[in-house]
This record gives C-alpha cells, structure tokens and sequence, in this order.
C-alpha cells in the first residue's frame, strides 16, 4: 500500500516566507551558523569552537538572570530572583555537559591546530569575568586582558564597582534586621568580600529558624545550590584541560592546570558553608 507524504501545509502549516519571519530569521541563524571559521584543516577544531561559542551563549544568560537577581535582591522582591537563581543552576549543569563532549578530543587530534589559537584563552573570556564579579569574586588585575576593547573594559569595570548577588543578599539581611556590621555594608564593592562574624551569626540564625525567616532561607539555599553548581563546572574545566593538555603553559600564557586549581580554592559565600558545621 502506498503511503501519501506528510505535508504540513495541509494542516495550516505556514510553508512560504515571502517577506515574513521565519524561524531562522528570528534567530539570525545566518549569523550564528557563520561564526564557526576554523584557521586550520584539523577535523576537531570544529568541535572546539562551537563547543566554546555555545558555552558563550549560554553564558550571555548567566549574565542576563544574575543581573537581574541583584536588581530584585535590591528591591526586597525575592520570589522571581529564586526562579532566577534556580535557572542559572540548570544552565550551569547544561555547561557542566558540554566538558563532557569536549572531552571526546584526545591530546593527539589538539595538537594539530593548537598553534593556530594564538594567545586567544578561555580565561580571557570578558563574559567569564562578568559572572565572576556578579557572583562576588572580584579582581581588578583581571580588568586587564580587556583594556584593547574599551567599550567591554567599561562594562566590566560598571560591574566591578556594583553590589555583587552576595553584597545585595547581605545587605538585605540588614533591611530585615539582622545586626550586619557597618563595614561590610558600606566597603569598596571592586574588592574581595572577606567573611564577617556579624554574617555568619545572621545566617546561623537564619538557619535554626527556617520557619521565622523562610525568605531569607531559601535564598540562602538557591546561594549554595548556584555556588555548588559553579564549583562543579569549575572543577570539570580543571580536569577536561589536564586530559587534554596534561600540565602545559596555557595559550594565554597561564600555568594552564595550575591556574584552573587556584580557581577551585576561591568561595563565593563562605558563611553559608561555615554554618553548616555549627548547625
């Protein structure tokens, strides 16, 4: 029996784009799918750039829900930075799943176009840097490698002198009344935050009251479940780069696995893991 081909239209599937928009016009899929420009003939160089662009989109997300996290955070309008910080978790998992595919390239087959990198690094990623001052690990040095690009240098430096998720969180606890020193409110945001008794005793108290306070903890734990989630694509970063290269010199001129691991010490929010221990 002869079976009639499907056809769409027949159900009042739009088929003919004669001056509307279509999918790929919505999403510019022209400029997207002509981004991916090799500078070798090595077969995987493919699969490192869209590997490293995809991660970039969805960075471009990280950055869009965490700014938007500090804007509500700052407005004491909680409910949509939770669904913010959850969204911001599952993409962290969705990065976490790229390594995995990154890791099907052996040290063999980077080789072959290694060279043509250049210095170009992931560490110079400027939206890295971004969701890095957004979380609360600020480092003015690292302002550097985009002082060539003055309107990004600017962007970044706005976002360096900014409250950071943390800062907002903290200062918030203060709204609510919670006894938070004068000098971590009112410190220079460009510098590291550095753990404050008067944070730790409001998280405690915090903690062994969920019920009084149930706002405040369940921030806490969207906190901890991004951090946990950021930790985890840090730490896969670490271990993809030392399959790949073992313990060579970055093409950015870093100690490559050595720099990764530095990366793992650092703590976004150190009293709501200290707490723990005391609970």
């Amino acid at each position: 029996m002869t079976r009639t081909p499907y056809d769409p239209e027949q159900e009042g599937a739009q088929m003919m784009f004669d001056g509307r928009m279509s999918y790929g016009d919505y999403l510019r899929l022209d400029r997207i799918l002509s981004a991916q420009t090799p500078l070798s003939d090595a077969h995987d160089e493919m699969l490192f750039i869209v590997q490293h662009q995809a991660s970039e989109i969805w960075m471009r997300l990280v950055i869009h829900e965490l700014t938007s996290v500090c804007q509500h955070i700052a407005s004491d309008d909680l409910a949509p930075s939770f669904k913010m910080l959850a969204r911001v978790s599952r993409i962290l998992d969705q990065l976490n799943s790229a390594w995995d595919v990154l890791r099907t390239m052996t040290p063999s087959e980077y080789t072959t176009f290694r060279e043509a990198l250049g210095m170009s690094s992931g560490f110079q990623s400027f939206q890295y840097r971004a969701i890095e001052f957004l979380a609360g690990n600020k480092n003015a040095a690292m302002m550097r490698p985009h002082e060539h690009k003055p309107d990004i240098h600017a962007w970044l430096k706005d976002i360096l002198h900014k409250p950071s998720i943390y800062d907002e969180s903290l200062r918030l606890l203060a709204r609510k009344g919670f006894a938070i020193d004068h000098a971590v409110l009112e410190r220079d945001w460009s510098r590291p935050y550095q753990p404050n008794e008067s944070v730790r005793n409001a998280w405690l108290q915090i903690y062994r009251d969920p019920e009084a306070n149930w706002s405040l903890y369940e921030l806490a734990e969207k906190l901890v479940d991004f951090e946990d989630y950021f930790r985890r694509w840090r730490f896969n970063h670490v271990t993809t780069v030392e399959r790949i290269i073992g313990f060579k010199t970055g093409t950015g001129g870093t100690s490559g696995v050595n720099y990764l691991r530095k990366m793992l010490e650092v703590v976004l929010f150190p009293e709501l893991w200290n707490v723990r221990t005391e609970l």
